[in-house]
Parts: structure tokens; C-alpha cells; sequence
């Protein structure tokens, strides 16, 4: 045999056993966190498998172990800060409890069926859903896999499936209150055309409080998708609006920033003189001095703790019941609605 076939040669764990003098089975502990095995012999083995340069294969683990330590993040709009945020929250905390991300796209109207289906040919440990609802037939078929999947933020379905979920219906109240409280009347909605559940539950709990202050018309300006160009469209709808606003709640600060821009830049309207805008997310941008924006705060690395802790409980515990878990809000009250 050659050197370069000697140099291309994979080590396997019996020449790990060998040379550390272990049985296969040690070596294999060694390798797994939280197994049963001595210092001493993890000592031994690690020493051994530097030496060789060997590295396990974690996906033929997988065909024998029947499941892999790795876990699928489904996301789309990734040109979203926070969104962008969250998938990287979810990454640290899978990698801190020794699971392996893997981020698949998925984008404009594509069904999420078929990106989950290439995942569950992997032997998955779970599914974390950020982008839209999948179909009840794919949550299913986690389901009688045995593949945990956690929905974040998405409407309930019919099969077994985790969700955690921002509190949305306090957002929209939290949003009312705040322009309420700043003198406003008159106020409005930015969202979108695309349906999205938590879109949805923000603007209905904040037309519903609107109401009960007092406020029965609440205007509504939708763009074709929640992104900064879809907030500059919407501020041009608002401003060709007849009938004039004070207040502006935009579902999310990506939509805020692309409003506001439009409105200061192309428009010449003065927040928060001539209009109070509050949004939701609490991005780092929207506490850059340029937009100085009132936010209703959700905490990305509290959301991945909580996703992560409910996927965990879900693979030690596969039968119980299946969980909703409620992330709680917060205000940040920034010059946008200043008085």
C-alpha cells in the first residue's frame, strides 16, 4: 500500500481500542456525552484518538443508534434582523446542549413539506419551525417518526407538535396603550397582505383594545410582505390616506424602519411631532439615533432557551402531552412616541 493510501486511510474506533487498550464499546462511551465511563479511560481514549487523528462519524452513529444529535432549523426571511437573530440564538443553544444545527432556507411560497422531509432522511433528533405552519400530513409524520418538532410562533394543528409562541395578543394591547397614552386618536396599522398567525393575533389585540379605549375606527395600510420595502410602500398608502393619523402601530420593526425612512426622507412628516410610530421585535436597529423607535420587546436568546428546553423535553419524553409555551413581552419606550 502506498503512502498517499495510507495517508487517506480512515481511523476507526477498534484502532482507537487498540491503542489506548480499551474495549470498542469504552471508546464509544468516551465519545458520548453524559455516558457511563471512568476519567481514566476517556483520558486514555482521547489520547489515542489525537494520536490517530480520529474523528467520530456521527451519521453512521446515526444508522445504528436509529437517531443523529442532529436538529433542523426551517427558516425563511433571513434578510430580517430578527429573524436572523433568533435562527443564531437557536444555533448556540442547540451546540451548548451537545445537538448540531442544520439551517435549511425556505423561500417565497415554497412548502415546507419537502424540506422536512430531506431532514427526516437524516434521522434527525427534532425540527425547530420558524418559517410558515407546515401542513398537518408533515407534522404527522414527525409525529409517527418520533421526530420531535417545535413550532415558534405558528397556529396550532391537530398532530402532537410543541409550539412556543411570543405573547402576541399583549404586544397588540401594549401597542394601543402606548400611543393612547401619548395623546393619539387616530391611529392605524401597518401589517401585511401574507397571512401569518402571529401577524394576525398582534393586529386583532390591538384593533380589539383601540375599541375598548374608546378608538372604534382603526385604519389598516398592508404591504405584499413584511420587509423595509413593504414599510416604505405602506407609509405611501398612509400618506395618500384622506383622513389623517397620529399614531401608527407597524407589526414589526423591520416594516418600522422601512417606514419611517419613507416618511422622513420622501415625505418630510416629523416623528414624533406630526406622528407616533411603535412597533415590535426590539431589534438592535430600532435603537440606533436615526430611528429611536418604541418596541415591543421579545428576547431571542429567552425564545431559543425555551424552544430548546421544550424539544429536549419532548426527546426524553416522548409521550407527554403536547406543550405551549408563552414567551413574555416587555415595552421599550424610545423618542418615536415621545410626547
Amino acid at each position: 500500500m502506498s503512502d498517499k493510501d495510507n495517508n487517506n486511510k480512515k481511523v476507526t474506533s477498534v484502532e482507537v481500542a487498540r491503542l489506548a487498550g480499551v474495549s470498542r464499546s469504552a471508546v464509544s462511551r468516551s465519545f458520548t456525552p453524559n455516558a457511563s465511563v471512568s476519567q481514566e479511560t476517556r483520558e486514555k481514549v482521547m489520547q489515542a484518538a489525537q494520536a490517530l487523528g480520529y474523528r467520530v462519524n456521527k451519521l453512521a452513529s446515526s444508522l445504528i443508534n436509529n437517531r443523529s444529535d442532529l436538529v433542523g432549523i426551517i427558516a425563511s426571511n433571513m434578510d430580517n434582523p430578527f429573524r436572523s437573530r433568533q435562527v443564531e440564538y437557536l444555533a448556540k443553544t442547540l451546540l451548548a446542549n451537545n445537538l448540531r444545527p442544520i439551517l435549511l432556507l425556505v423561500e417565497g411560497e415554497e412548502d415546507p413539506s419537502r424540506i422536512i422531509g430531506m431532514l427526516l432522511e437524516y434521522n434527525v433528533s427534532g425540527v425547530i419551525v420558524t418559517s410558515d405552519t407546515p401542513p398537518q400530513s408533515i407534522c404527522e409524520e414527525c409525529v409517527t417518526l418520533g421526530v420531535p418538532m417545535v413550532l415558534v410562533n405558528k397556529d396550532q394543528t391537530d398532530a402532537r407538535v410543541d409550539r412556543v409562541l411570543l405573547d402576541n395578543p399583549r404586544s397588540g394591547r401594549i401597542a394601543a396603550e402606548t400611543l393612547f397614552a401619548s395623546g393619539c386618536r387616530r391611529l392605524a396599522v401597518v401589517t401585511t397582505l401574507k397571512p401569518s398567525y402571529s401577524l394576525h393575533v398582534r393586529v386583532g389585540a390591538f384593533t380589539e383594545r383601540c375599541r375598548s379605549l374608546g378608538i372604534e375606527t382603526v385604519a389598516r395600510f398592508s404591504a405584499s410582505e413584511q420587509s423595509y420595502d413593504g414599510g416604505r410602500y405602506a407609509a405611501d398608502c398612509l400618506m395618500a390616506a384622506p383622513e389623517q393619523t397620529d399614531g401608527v402601530f407597524c407589526v414589526s420593526d423591520y416594516m418600522a424602519m422601512g417606514f419611517l425612512d419613507q416618511l422622513r426622507l420622501k415625505q418630510q412628516i416629523a416623528v414624533p411631532q406630526r406622528l407616533k410610530v411603535i412597533s415590535c421585535d426590539d431589534i438592535p436597529q430600532a435603537g440606533w439615533p436615526v430611528y429611536d423607535l418604541s418596541s415591543i420587546r421579545q428576547d431571542p436568546e429567552q425564545l431559543a432557551e425555551m424552544v430548546v428546553k421544550v424539544l429536549l423535553e419532548r426527546i426524553h419524553n416522548p409521550e407527554i402531552p403536547a406543550a405551549v409555551k408563552v414567551l413574555d413581552v416587555s415595552l421599550t419606550e424610545r423618542n418615536s412616541t415621545a410626547n
